[in-house]
């Protein structure tokens, strides 16, 4: 008998898996029937026993004990039974409903909407009971449904009274606190200096200057909302941007890390203000090749607030405001570039939408988002500050573990890439991979020659699904994706904690000091909850992205689109629509026409008789069967 550790998933059929790659062979996971689960909840650390293996099927075991639990806190409907009610949990993860006694309903009535809490499970046989924490509202209401979604997630909408109150006083204090802190700090107000971001931004954390030295260098200043010089260690507002750790940007608001009084007045650069700021100051040669670097505390003035479209039309149209001096800027950022796809970054070409939405919330409208000069400018400088302020530190502490907060990306999947390079060479692609690390290069150029063709899209989803995560840690292995031996977050304080901490670090080493033993150790515990907390924000995001979407086409229920095979499970194929990148499930239960297997390892669906074959990134032509808004769900049937 072998006794394990490991963070169980658990499907919405109720069966829970825990990876054990150390100790399983191939990697493969532990399959935990759901009458061995033992109470355990998506998410939670559990120890388990492992069951006899039996020979050509999955290992299999049993959760002893529960060693943390990952969240006890869930969305649901409130429906009656018994006298009682019961919390229907949205997350389908969720294989027990939770009992309310009617003394814990806290106001809530049936068919509400409701964030409760488990309070009491010990025994896997009977019902976990709970009780109501927020009434959200009525099921299906705009309000309701993006509310629910930020209390799924382990976010709350509003701050505490107590941190308003903080955020308030440090703004009555701001006036003179700036009037005393300018003397401390380089002055660059005299500087021209822009924001360039989306049109309808209220928190601008990034600025860029522009000058020409009298030897006719160009200096460009990449300027950052000094909010650590406002976030106090161990105040009130610090430890709620702690627990937040990031912003999230759903499809109609914004639910900030920081209070409004902060995020979008006092620390954003807003223009024609004067403003803290902490900065990373580039000289380059008359030739565009960087030469010299500062970095430190400033204080600054924007002169202008450019969205991103204004900017397009004036490097479009090559005349219009400081043509001459966003050109410049642009052609140092194609050079940057230039350089970081030398080096082997990896890119993606990925479609991003935004909603209109009428004045109930309702989307009318689907909008695509696409990516010019003015926003790669701006993020060629931030990748620059990031990753010159990481060298930089590096070098200080000598490249020692637990000194400095990293954002660190690991090597691709090799398995899902050996698929990958099996499945493409019959299409005459190859990729390299006979080295430990699997040159980024070689990816680059799989994507470059799949451009254009059928099969671009499989290759790119394939690909994608092959990278690692990037996180942040005090350990340091480089970033992959981006082919830097050393890189940081310092570029977004006022939306994400770890770059506060990194401006911290940063401060103390700039001034010949050094980290305690203690304040580096919770900067570890720091950099994990930063990195779970920003996977919680993606999956709200997405979730709210994915609610829009269904909505928006359960008006259209019976049309036909075109679509692109996104994904291939063992009872289904997923298409993803092309005008609202919605993606749905065309279900191997209606496909009458054959008798289809999944095969894994050649991204592929194939019928038994006809050989009939669907492959990831097939384009297909899909009608909308079904639209499922409680469920966030899609049914589409092959045309």
């Amino acid at each position: 008998m072998k006794y394990l550790e490991g963070i169980i998933r658990i499907s919405a059929k109720g069966v829970g898996y825990v990876s054990l790659d150390e100790t399983v062979k191939n990697g493969e996971a532990v399959e935990v029937g759901a009458n061995f689960l033992n109470t355990a909840l998506h998410g939670d650390r559990v120890k388990l026993l492992l069951q006899p293996k039996i020979e050509g099927e999955f290992q299999t075991g049993e959760v002893l004990e529960i060693l943390e639990r990952k969240k006890l806190q869930f969305v649901g409907v409130l429906e009656p039974e018994n006298g009682f009610h019961y919390l229907v949990p949205d997350d389908k993860r969720v294989y027990k409903d939770i009992l309310i006694t009617n003394e814990r309903l806290n106001g809530a009535k049936t068919g509400d909407k409701v964030l409760g809490k488990i309070i009491e499970w010990s025994d896997a046989k009977k019902d976990p009971i709970g009780e109501v924490l927020t009434v959200i509202g009525q099921p299906g209401l705009h309000e309701t449904e993006m509310r629910a979604i930020v209390y799924e997630k382990g976010f709350e909408p509003s701050f505490p009274p107590e941190v308003e109150q903080e955020a308030e006083q440090i703004k009555q204090q701001a006036k003179t606190d700036l009037e005393a802190e300018i003397k401390n700090r380089r002055d660059c107000r005299e500087i021209l200096t822009f924001t360039i971001d989306p049109i309808d931004a209220k928190d601008f954390d990034d600025a860029l200057s522009y000058q020409v030295l009298p030897d006719g260098k160009i200096e460009i200043g990449v300027h950052i909302a000094d909010v650590a010089h406002y976030l106090r260690p161990g105040s009130k507002l610090d430890q709620e941007a702690q627990k937040r750790a990031t912003s999230i940007y759903l499809v109609d608001r914004t639910i900030p890390m920081l209070p409004e009084v902060l995020s979008d007045d006092l620390c954003s650069l807003n223009e024609k203000e004067d403003k803290l700021t902490f900065s990373a100051i580039f000289t380059f040669t008359t030739e565009l090749k960087l030469e010299s670097e500062w970095f430190g505390r400033t204080v600054i003035h924007s002169d202008k607030r450019f969205s991103y479209e204004q900017v397009q039309e004036i490097l479009d149209a090559k005349s219009g405001q400081f043509y001459e001096e966003l050109n410049q800027v642009n052609k140092i950022a194609y050079k940057l570039r230039a350089e970081k796809m030398q080096n082997g970054a990896i890119t993606f070409d990925r479609d991003e939408i935004k909603f209109k939405l009428d004045e109930t919330g309702h989307p009318v409208e689907v909008i695509k988002k696409h990516r010019t000069d003015s926003h790669l400018l701006v993020e060629d400088f931030m990748l620059l500050a990031n990753r010159r302020v990481a060298e930089f530190v590096s070098k200080i502490v000598q490249n020692a573990d637990k000194k400095f907060i990293y954002r660190i990306h690991d090597l691709p999947d090799r398995e899902k890439l050996k698929q990958l390079a099996n499945f493409i060479g019959p299409f005459g692609y190859k990729i390299k991979l006979d080295s430990e690390k699997i040159d980024q290069r070689s990816l680059n150029d799989l994507l470059k020659q799949s451009r254009g063709t059928p099969e671009e899209v499989m290759i790119q989803t394939a690909t994608m699904r092959s990278m690692s995560k990037a996180i942040y840690a005090m350990k340091n292995i480089g970033h992959y994706g981006l082919a830097f031996a050393y890189y940081t977050h310092f570029t977004s304080p006022i939306r994400r904690y770890p770059d506060v901490m990194v401006h911290r670090l940063l401060d103390l080493y700039l001034r010949h000091e050094k980290p305690s033993p203690d304040l580096l150790k919770n900067y570890d515990r720091l950099a994990l909850h930063s990195s779970q907390m920003e996977v919680q924000a993606s999956e709200a995001e997405r979730d709210s992205v994915k609610y829009k979407q269904v909505e928006y086409l359960a008006d259209h229920v019976g049309e036909v689109f075109d679509g692109v095979i996104s994904g291939l499970a063992k009872w289904g194929i997923f298409v993803q629509e092309n005008n609202t990148l919605a993606e749905g499930l065309v279900r191997l239960l209606d496909l009458s026409d054959d008798y289809y297997i999944f095969d894994e390892k050649q991204y592929s669906m194939i019928g038994r008789n006809s050989g009939k074959r669907f492959r990831l990134g097939d384009r297909v032509r899909i009608k909308l069967l079904r639209a499922e808004l409680k469920e966030k769900m899609l049914d589409f049937g092959f045309v």
